[in-house]
């Protein structure tokens, strides 16, 4: 019989499930109907075409069923586009006989990141037929009992809703009893048996009735209980409670042995007959006995469990007093417990799509993650408000009801912070609220924002010349910190011009490491200094560079020799030089001049006679290279002399040459030597006014030359402190230089017999000007002589200069292109 009803419901179902499946759009929702108990791969909409998604789309865009129900009802056919039932539903196991039962869903999208809210509505079936507690109840009542009395039943219980839940009551036909049926303000129905004829144990001691329950189904369905009613010999009072019915509301929290109510009941008999022990009715549930007691003489009804809310918000049961009389005679009332929802769930914080990593370059309002909250409390307990920290660059953007979806609120920056861990804090309302919290890492993924920093500003470096190809000369270097490729770095060089050729063929980098190398040996006396600009570029997409220039400093090695200026070789050989035999001690014989192409100490030259045809008769000057006679020319000595003198420089290896210098003595150039010498003392009168102007424009140059070293010593300190030298260049219109290539050099030195300052002008990356003085205290005639030092010299030009000037002229001017020096003799 049950088989074939089973049946019958499952036929009735799959009609009813082809006839009435509906789905609509509410307010952005999409909300399904279907019967309880469908079979597993039933259809319950086309999730795709309501979401208006190709059946290709599912599977590319990741689309997945989250269910808060706790367990996955649902899934969709990614071949179909088709919401289909994955597991039975038994709506009165989810719902109870809730009114409604709807199922929500949550359809998330993963690429790009959406989510929609799927309402399915679980429709009741008629599949539970009314229930009585027990099949068998006794009912004692006395024979005196006066018709009109009510006697209170065991009520059916039927687990549908609404039409398919409990209907009415039938009896079976008697002629002592009828049927009652009371509805109580909650909708329920209560039966109640009347007698209607007074009784007579003697006739008939017993009556046997059958209470029948019925569901409002079509078809109905049904549930029976029997009832015993024992006429009893005359205990003519009954108990009578003091209210029908005790409306109790209770906390949930309520401590375990705390007192609900005190039913009391009064019966008018007397001694045993008017006796009262209380208990709960024959029909009452285990749950109530689980979770009250109730003291059988007092009638007090304490909590014997932990009440919850969540699990049963009332609860109603029947209790009865029972006198000690025979018969015994028993009264009826009942008990409503309404539960009190306390805040005692914390809420939950529920990851519905776990965050992606973020580009650091992400718009403000960038989907990160969804999110939702629930609480079990119920009211303003379970109102669950969800924060983030304020000082971080995200927020939470309400999506719907207890959804939020986690942004960007501010501009990322992945090389300050790779990653966030957010602490997400859900409060509920209730009062004290509760808190729960939850961490979510946030990774930051780098974009090529950040070009390449060199280490310093800028590079110097100094090389020897003449050094040997292939030599590391620097190593720069540069960071980017950025990731990846948007931090991998390649060196190169820009290509410039030193003196028309191209740096390339001077320098190579290392584009891995930064190393620079030399191509070839370098010479000072063609090239001094020269800059390079090195840029480095990262990987990333666009990549992104920065520039640095390498300051190269070119050193001077002493690889020229001394070259004899004066006297000057005529034909390969030099002419004699003359003297009178009349010629004291001290007598000024001729003066060897030798310049060296080095600079610095390399280009200090030192005099030294190394053969003589009478080294007692002559000397040469150490510093001067004025040759001298040592004591008074005598009637022995040979008319030809011949000297040998060596210039040695002071550098490292020392570089030396000779001359040979012949010297005939003669009768009758004395005068001449006098006259000579008077000359040369009226030349000094007569220049007398020109050598005071000299004096005032050579104070004047230094005085120039000393307020530029100050300003460029000032601006040194600003800019590039510790540096060897100081290179000024224009910058700025309003720093005064016309030029905005040009730079200034100055090197001063001290030490020594012979002073001299080094004034290096024009271009750094070419051959400039330079004009170099020397001084040495030593001399009798001073000549302030120009010459080239830093490249290959027409010595023969100096020569017929010098020619020219010694002995009556006390100075002469040579000016060059490329480098002059300064030279007093």
């Amino acid at each position: 019989m049950k088989s074939r009803t089973r049946k019958k419901i499952l036929e009735w179902q799959a009609l009813w499930f082809h006839f009435f499946l509906l789905w609509s759009t509410i307010d952005g929702q999409i909300r399904y109907t279907i019967p309880e108990e469908l079979h597993e791969g039933s259809v319950v909409g086309n999730i795709a075409k309501d979401l208006g998604l190709g059946v290709a789309e599912i599977s590319d865009r990741k689309l997945r069923i989250a269910s808060e129900a706790g367990k996955q009802y649902f899934a969709v056919d990614l071949g179909k586009g088709e919401l289909v039932v994955s597991e039975r539903i038994d709506r009165e196991r989810l719902c109870g006989q809730s009114a409604s039962c709807v199922i929500p869903l949550e359809v998330i999208i993963e690429e790009p990141l959406q989510m929609y809210t799927v309402e399915v509505e679980i429709q009741d079936i008629n599949d539970n037929s009314p229930n009585f507690h027990t099949n068998a109840n006794i009912l004692n009542v006395a024979e005196s009992t006066v018709p009109g009395a009510k006697f209170p039943l065991e009520s059916a219980q039927d687990p549908d809703v609404a039409t398919n839940s409990l209907s009415s009551y039938t009896l079976n036909k008697n002629e002592h009893f009828a049927l009652n049926v009371k509805s109580n303000k909650d909708g329920t129905k209560v039966p109640e048996l009347i007698l209607e004829k007074a009784l007579d144990r003697e006739r008939q001691p017993i009556h046997q009735l059958v209470l029948t329950a019925i569901d409002g189904g079509n078809p109905a369905r049904t549930g029976t209980t029997h009832i015993t009613v024992k006429v009893l010999d005359n205990n003519d009072n009954a108990p009578q409670f003091e209210h029908a019915l005790y409306e109790i509301p209770l906390s949930e929290n309520i401590p375990k042995g705390s007192v609900v109510v005190t039913v009391k009941a009064i019966d008018s008999d007397e001694g045993l007959n008017g006796e009262i022990v209380y208990s709960f009715a024959t029909h009452t549930s285990e749950t109530v006995k689980q979770f009250f007691n109730i003291h059988p003489d007092t009638g007090e009804i304490t909590v014997n469990g932990q009440l919850d809310y969540e699990s049963s918000s009332s609860f109603k049961f029947d209790v009865r007093a029972t006198d000690k009389g025979t018969p015994a005679m028993e009264g009826h009332s009942s008990v409503q417990v309404e539960i009190i929802d306390v805040n005692d769930n914390p809420p939950e914080i529920i990851i519905t799509s776990l965050p992606k990593p973020v580009r650091e370059d992400a718009s403000i309002g960038t989907v990160v993650a969804l999110i939702s909250a629930r609480d079990l409390d119920s009211g303003d307990n379970g109102k669950v408000q969800l924060n983030v920290p304020a000082h971080l660059p995200f927020k939470l953007k309400p999506s719907s009801s207890k959804h939020y979806a986690l942004v960007t609120d501010s501009q990322l920056d992945r090389e300050v912070y790779p990653e966030y861990r957010l602490e997400i804090v859900a409060s509920d309302s209730g009062s004290p609220p509760l808190i729960a919290k939850k961490e979510m890492i946030v990774n930051i993924l780098d974009v090529n924002d950040n070009p390449p920093r060199f280490s310093q500003s800028s590079y110097t470096v100094y090389m020897n010349e003449n050094e040997a190809p292939g030599k590391i000369l620097c190593s720069v270097s540069a960071s980017d910190p950025d990731l990846g490729d948007n931090a991998k770095i390649s060196y190169s060089i820009l290509d410039t011009k030193v003196q028309d050729v191209s740096i390339s063929s001077y320098i190579y980098i290392n584009s891995d490491n930064g190393s620079i190398y030399s191509m070839h040996s370098l010479d000072y006396e063609k090239l001094k200094v020269f800059q390079i600009q090195v840029q480095a570029r990262d990987h990333g997409s666009p990549p992104l560079s920065s520039n640095v220039t390498v300051h190269v400093f070119i050193l001077d090695q002493n690889d020229n020799v001394p070259a004899v200026i004066y006297p000057s070789a005529d034909m390969g050989s030099v002419p004699h030089q003359k003297m009178p035999r009349s010629a004291k001690a001290g007598h000024l014989v001729t003066k060897v001049t030798a310049v060296d192409a080095d600079s610095g100490h390399n280009a200090w030259i030192s005099y030294k006679l190394v053969e003589a045809t009478d080294a007692s008769l002559f000397s040469v000057n150490l510093y001067t290279g004025e040759v001298r006679t040592r004591r008074a020319v005598s009637e022995q000595d040979d008319s030809s002399q011949r000297l040998l003198i060596e210039m040695k420089d002071n550098g490292e290896p020392v570089q030396s040459t000779t001359v040979e210098v012949p010297i005939l003595l003669e009768d009758g150039v004395h005068e001449a030597i006098l006259d000579f010498r008077q000359k040369s003392r009226d030349s000094d009168n007569k220049s007398s006014k020109m050598t005071f102007y000299l004096i005032i424009a050579l104070a004047s140059v230094s005085a120039l030359s000393f307020l530029t070293v100050v300003l460029l010593a000032v601006r040194c300190i600003r800019h590039s402190r510790g540096s060897s030298c100081c290179c000024i260049r224009r910058g700025e219109a309003g720093d005064g230089y016309k030029n905005p290539n040009r730079n200034l050099q100055l090197q001063l030195n001290t030490d020594g017999p012979i002073k001299y300052i080094e004034v290096l002008g024009g271009d750094m990356m070419s051959q400039s000007q330079s004009f170099r003085s020397c001084f040495s205290p030593m001399s009798e005639i001073s000549d302030f002589t120009f010459v080239k030092p830093s490249s290959t010299t027409d010595f023969q030009e100096i020569i017929n200069v010098l020619d020219a000037s010694l002995p009556d002229n006390s100075w002469s001017f040579e000016s060059q292109q490329v480098s002059t020096k300064y030279i007093l003799i």
